[in-house]
Parts: structure tokens; C-alpha cells; sequence
């Protein structure tokens, strides 16, 4: 007879830094959803910071961003982020708990408490965060991390109970390259976004000299899979042959110094019309986007966005590539328009959009109602506690993939 008590999970994530963006913002959000439905969740993660540490305290339970959480030390390598006295605590550990949630697949920790979980008898989750589409496995095709991928992570990925992918996109994308039968689809919420106040509005239009122009909007971190050439480039063709001088693109975000050096020089030719704001965050953040006329996300490859929900969040319409996991839900729901990445053709949709005023003013209302009924936390958390107890109920972690697949999206 099933337990009637819900399960107690531990989520473990290489890092919770703010610079490290969509993925660390889920973990939190996620855990907090857990959390308000009545589950007993913690996270365990590294300190680590990009070269730096976050100012926390390592070793023991603290509260962080108001989920239950210890850190412990990244020892070496900002891209592994090995932690000894990680590994070791979730040996010692992961049997206090039913169900271990782990995010990302090329990193010590993920690998860790795979490990730990399979030596312990205990059902665990691998959220591989867009490393296994085949644009990612493309760019990791070195020694190491082939190495890695034959000795640990694929194993890692056989074992768990389930992947959680959060797109029908996603999920397609990697099981045809790497056939398995442990696959389940649940989607994120939009992250909590800071109320922003007319005044805060009107403060960020006045820094970045925008008073009421319109404008487009990238937002998130700054990477050449954010296909941000491709949009800098429409965007000043558009500009150059159409009158459109009121516009502007905001690129708001950070990345490596040296791509964004060029970035910028590639924007060069149009300093007026495009503008780099850096990273923001907290009421800012909020401000330019419920400013913008529409958030572009014309990435390369994308598992899910969270720029895009954010914009549904604010009841912003969303202009994003065909090759983002979003993208049919945003075209389905109304909330957008979904683009081939190449510049010409989004060059031409983006004058069509910029042109459409009462077009984009649909888009917002749809952009509003799609974010409501369909990316919401709570709803979230409903699927995964669904997925939890199925795995709990289930036998032990297996040495092969499961037979049987989950599906929590309902």
C-alpha cells in the first residue's frame, strides 16, 4: 500500500549563482513551488561563482532565497565544479531522502549524487538542461568530455528513474540521438518577477536615454547559442531601410568579455539604434521588460527560455526562433511569432511585427493569458510531486533503463 505521507526530495545542482542564469533561477523557483505544496525539499550545491565564490557558508543548513540549502566548496575547475566534501556528504546522505533531483548531466555534482543514489537504492531525476541536445553534444566533442561521457555521464542518464526534459522539443531532440525509455516531460514556471513601479519604468527608460521609443528586447546571458548576431544584424538592416529611427534593440545581459567585445563591434554600425545595458536584475530587470514592445529569443538551440516566460509573465509578446523549445506553444497560443533563425527572414518578420501595433497588443493580451494557464509553479509542482510518487512507488533504481515511461505532463 502506497504511502500516504509525500515524498522527502533532495534537488542537487553544481551551482545556484545568479551569473549562471535559467538554470539556477529553475532550481530555486522549483524547490520553493516543492516546498509550498507541502514537500519536504532541500538543495545541496557547490559555492561556486563563475571564478568566485557566492558569500555563503559551507557545510552546514542555511536558508538561501528561502529554500533549506548547504553549500559546500568548489575545490577546482569552474566548468566541472568538483566538490569532494560534496560527493561525500551525499554518500553519507541521500537515503535521508525518497527521491533525488539532479540538474545538468557534464558536472561533478549531477554525477555525484547519481552515483550516490545507485550505491544507496535511491530513485533519482536528471534535469539535463539542454547538454544533451545535439547542438551541445556537438560543441562538447573533446577528449574530456568524451571520456567523461563513456565513464560516468551516460551511465548517470541510464540509471535514473527518469530525464526531465521541459519541452516536447527537447525531449524529441535528444531521444533520437540517445534512445531511452525513462523520458518525461514537465515544463517551468515563470520566475517570481519583482513588481517594478511606474517611477521604476521611468527611471530605466531615462538611464538608457529610450523616453517612449519602442523597443526590442534580448535579455538573459550572453552566448553565441543566443543567436544575437543574427539579430543585431535584421535589426540594423530594418532600421537602415525602413523608418523606423524610433526604435531600438536592448541587448540586457553578460557573458565572456571577449564575446561581448564582439557583439558590439558587430553593432557598431547602428550605436544609435542598439543599445548593451549589461546585466540586470531585480526591479530593473522587471522594468525593461514590461517596457519592451516584444522579447526576441532567436537562439540557435533552446530547451526552454526563461526570458520567453518571463515575458508572459509581464504580458510581453515573444519573437523567437523555431529551434526554441517554446516555440510551438508560443505560435499555438497566439503570445508570438516564431521565426527561421537566418537574419533575412528575421529581418522581415521583425519589420512586420515593428509595423503592427494593434498585432503586437494581441500578442501581449495572449502573452498574459498563456503565462497564466500554463506556466505557472504551481502547476509545476503538481507535476513533479505526480512524478515523485510514481518513482517512489516504484521499484528499486534500476542497472538498466525503465521499462515504463513516465508522463507527468498532463
Amino acid at each position: 500500500m502506497p504511502s500516504l505521507s509525500l515524498p522527502r526530495v533532495l534537488h542537487v545542482i553544481p551551482s545556484l549563482a545568479p551569473r549562471d542564469g535559467g538554470p539556477s533561477v529553475a532550481a530555486i523557483e522549483m524547490c520553493r513551488s516543492l516546498t509550498a505544496a507541502g514537500v519536504e525539499t532541500a538543495i545541496a550545491a557547490t559555492d561556486a561563482d563563475g571564478s568566485g565564490r557566492l558569500p555563503v557558508v559551507c557545510g552546514g543548513w542555511t536558508t538561501y532565497k528561502d529554500v533549506r540549502t548547504m553549500f559546500f566548496p568548489r575545490q577546482w575547475s569552474d566548468a566541472f565544479k568538483y566538490s569532494r566534501p560534496l560527493a561525500r556528504w551525499l554518500g553519507e546522505h541521500v537515503g535521508d531522502y525518497d527521491v533525488v533531483h539532479a540538474h545538468a548531466v557534464f558536472s561533478h555534482a549531477p554525477l555525484a549524487a547519481a552515483r550516490a543514489c545507485v550505491r544507496g537504492r535511491v530513485p533519482y531525476v536528471i534535469r539535463p538542461l539542454g547538454t544533451l541536445n545535439p547542438l551541445a553534444i556537438e560543441s562538447r566533442r573533446t577528449a574530456a568530455k568524451r571520456l567523461l561521457w563513456a565513464v560516468a555521464a551516460r551511465n548517470a542518464v541510464r540509471r535514473a528513474a527518469a530525464v526531465h526534459f521541459t519541452t516536447d522539443l527537447e525531449r524529441r531532440l535528444v531521444t533520437t540521438e540517445i534512445p531511452m525509455t525513462n523520458d518525461v516531460v514537465v515544463p517551468l514556471g515563470a520566475p517570481e518577477m519583482p513588481a517594478a513601479a511606474g517611477r521604476d519604468l521611468m527611471n530605466f527608460r531615462s538611464q538608457f536615454q529610450l523616453a517612449h521609443r519602442p523597443f526590442v528586447l534580448a535579455i538573459g546571458r550572453l552566448h553565441p547559442i543566443k543567436g544575437l548576431e543574427d539579430l543585431i544584424d535584421a535589426f540594423a538592416r530594418v532600421r537602415a531601410r525602413m523608418p523606423f529611427d524610433d526604435w531600438r534593440l536592448v541587448i540586457a545581459g553578460d557573458g565572456d568579455a571577449a564575446y561581448r567585445e564582439k557583439l558590439k563591434q558587430r553593432a557598431a554600425a547602428d550605436t544609435s539604434g542598439i543599445i548593451f545595458t549589461g546585466w540586470l536584475s531585480g526591479t530593473a530587470k522587471t522594468a525593461a521588460i514590461r517596457s519592451a514592445a516584444l522579447v526576441a529569443v532567436p537562439s540557435r538551440q533552446e530547451s526552454f527560455s526563461f526570458s520567453a516566460v518571463e515575458a508572459l509573465a509581464c504580458g510581453v509578446p515573444v519573437l523567437l526562433s523555431a529551434d526554441v523549445g517554446l516555440a510551438s506553444e508560443i505560435q499555438k497560443g497566439g503570445a508570438g511569432w516564431v521565426v527561421e533563425r537566418a537574419s533575412d527572414a528575421l529581418g522581415r518578420t521583425l519589420a512586420r511585427v515593428m509595423q503592427d501595433q494593434r498585432g503586437r497588443s494581441r500578442a501581449a493580451a495572449a502573452a498574459a493569458a498563456l503565462g497564466v494557464s500554463k506556466f505557472t509553479w504551481r502547476r509545476v509542482a503538481d507535476d513533479l510531486v505526480h512524478l515523485y510518487e510514481k518513482i517512489r512507488e516504484a521499484p528499486a533504481v534500476p542497472l538498466e533503463p525503465r521499462a515504463a515511461r513516465f508522463h507527468a505532463n498532463r
